[in-house]
């Protein structure tokens, strides 16, 4: 696994709400979860800054049902 210096410099996007979103998983929700969902979150990390605008600030989702049950935890968080 990566170290969450590594992970919250990956968190950095460039957009506001992205980095907001991100990050705030990353420090509130992410050594509490589980490895999947570790493994999910590098894994949305992953994705290029378009998709995760579409799967975090619009209204789609994830084709993978993990990476869609992760999106919808991280926009609930914020409400």
């Amino acid at each position: 696994m990566e170290s969450l210096a590594k992970l919250k410099w990956r968190c950095r996007r460039g957009t506001k709400e992205l980095d907001y979103l991100l990050e705030d998983y990353l420090v509130r929700d992410y050594k509490q979860a589980n490895k999947e969902e570790q493994r999910l979150f590098i894994e949305l990390l992953s994705l290029q800054d378009t998709q995760l605008i579409y799967f975090l600030l619009g209204n789609q989702l994830p084709e993978h049902q993990g990476l869609a049950e992760l999106v919808k935890k991280i926009r609930n968080k914020t409400i």
